[in-house]
C-alpha cells in the first residue's frame, strides 16, 4: 500500500474520480482518494484495507467494488451515500491517496500519476479533530471515560464495521 498526499483542485468531481479510475486501471491498482481531514492516521487506512480484505475473501463484502469497500471501513459505515463525506469534494481539499495492489500492479508508477493530479503538500496527519469526532460519533463523554486516543476510538470505529451486520 502506498499513500500519496497533497491538494487536490477539483473542478468536477466525477472527472477527478474518472481520472483516478484511469490510473487503477494502467497500473494495476486500487485507488480511493480520502479528505485528509478525516484520517487520524496511516494505521487507519492500512486497517480499512485489512478489514475490507479480509470480509472479501470471506465473501462477506458490502460493496462489489473494492476501493469502495475500502472507503465504507475507513468510514466505518455500511452505507456509501454517508461513507463519500469522507471522499473528495469540488474545490481545494487536502487529500490521501492510497493505492494498493495486492495482486502485483504497478504501485509506484500509479503513484507518480496520481501526484501529478496534486499540489504537493503534507497532509496526513493533519486531521480536523472536531471534524473527526463529529462524523465518527466520538463525543466528549467517550473521551472522557477513557485514555485512548482519538486515533485509537476511530481504529475501534473501523472495526466494530465488521460487527454491525
Amino acid at each position: 500500500m502506498r499513500l500519496v498526499e497533497g491538494v487536490a483542485d477539483v473542478a468536477d468531481v466525477d472527472a477527478f474520480v474518472a481520472a483516478l479510475d484511469g490510473v487503477g486501471d494502467e497500473y494495476g491498482v486500487t485507488v480511493q482518494a480520502f479528505d485528509a481531514r478525516y484520517v487520524v492516521s496511516r494505521r487507519h487506512l492500512e486497517r480499512a484495507v485489512e478489514l475490507a480484505d479480509r470480509e472479501r475473501s470471506r465473501g462477506e463484502a458490502i460493496a462489489r467494488d473494492r476501493a469502495v469497500e475500502i472507503l465504507l471501513y475507513a468510514a466505518g459505515r455500511r452505507q456509501i451515500a454517508r461513507a463519500l463525506e469522507m471522499g473528495v469534494d469540488e474545490g481545494e481539499t487536502p487529500v490521501v491517496v492510497l493505492l494498493d495492489a495486492p495482486d502485483g500492479g504497478d504501485e509506484a508508477a500509479a503513484a507518480d500519476a496520481v501526484a501529478d493530479l496534486l499540489s504537493p503538500a503534507e497532509t496526513l496527519g493533519a486531521y480536523d479533530a472536531e471534524r473527526v469526532r463529529t462524523f465518527f460519533d466520538i463525543g466528549e463523554r467517550e473521551l472522557a471515560a477513557t485514555d485512548a486516543t482519538l486515533e485509537d476510538l476511530v481504529l475501534e470505529r473501523v472495526a466494530l464495521l465488521v460487527v454491525e451486520r
